[in-house]
């Protein structure tokens, strides 16, 4: 199986090509080699590359800054999509999208099914439902979308990073608690979607997130504690627990964006692992490297 795979640098990136099974034979595309706002590159690419998958891991992802480059993240999130789709069809091959619980607007206590009406409430939330959509559009029921929430890795630019580096730097962090959803390891997602790869009669849209869930101000404690226990931390900080309307942001995040995922645990015949647990991997991984 050749994989072309696009954000090959990025968190997830990484660590799919880290966790490549033998059988696949993994063509890294980083925006050195492939920036996606050159539209025109993507089918050259694409068709030099002759993949069997091609996975877009690739996105712009700054959420706050897409408020004032809307067109950047569109162009990156949506544009590039269609691009890929229409490309990855004209050599037989398949597209796995992944895309984010932000499409959703949070505004009720109940996890999202695939389903459900998406209302995303930030630009960037926008472009990715744009992209989900110009992928969907064009490839019919051979799309695979994946979205997923609250991502993070051993490296990257990720909320567990910040949050090790504020803990090092700072008397007190404020956290919010009226955010939650569901925290999700790359490692967890990154086998998920190299299982995906074998099974070429699931499609459709998915969602894969690990399981349980948390309130921005529960992550930022649990990764203190988890943190601590490995010697990552040299002290302990208080952290308190605040509301989103005392830390005003650019953009506008979902309240509640936890996601469903029987469809796909369905699929796959396996699930996801609790964050928690998948919170003390990632940081036994920090802590050996």
């Amino acid at each position: 199986m050749r994989v072309m795979l696009l954000g090959a640098n990025g968190q997830l990136g990484a660590t799919l090509r880290h966790l490549a099974p033998p059988t696949a034979t993994v063509v890294p595309f980083d925006r050195t080699r492939l920036d996606l706002r050159d539209v025109e590159r993507i089918e050259p690419c694409v068709r030099g590359c002759q993949p069997d998958v091609v996975i877009n891991a690739a996105a712009y992802t700054a959420v706050d800054k897409a408020e004032s480059e809307p067109d950047l993240a569109f162009a990156i999130n949506a544009v590039a999509p269609r691009a890929l789709a229409e490309s990855a069809a004209k050599v037989n091959a398949r597209l796995i999208q992944l895309s984010t619980d932000f499409v959703f607007a949070g505004d009720r206590p109940v996890p999202y099914v695939v389903d459900d009406d998406p209302r995303p409430l930030s630009v960037y939330g926008r472009s990715k439902l744009a992209g989900e959509r110009a992928v969907i559009d064009t490839l019919g029921a051979s799309a695979t979308v994946v979205r997923t929430s609250w991502l993070y890795a051993a490296h990257g630019q990720n909320f567990v990073l910040t949050v090790l580096r504020l803990l090092e730097s700072r008397e007190s962090l404020n956290i919010v608690y009226d955010q939650v959803g569901s925290p999700t390891w790359s490692g967890s997602l990154a086998g998920a979607i190299w299982a995906l790869c074998g099974l070429t009669d699931v499609n459709g849209m998915l969602h894969w997130s690990d399981n349980g869930v948390a309130s921005r101000y529960d992550f930022a404690v649990a990764i203190q504690e988890e943190a601590l226990e490995r010697g990552l931390l040299r002290r302990k900080v208080p952290i308190k627990a605040i509301r989103t309307s005392e830390y005003p942001t650019p953009a506008t995040r979902p309240p509640y964006s936890v996601l469903d995922n029987r469809r796909i645990v369905t699929a796959l015949g396996f699930g996801p692992c609790h964050w928690r647990d998948n919170l003390r991997t990632m940081l036994d991984e920090l802590a050996t490297t």
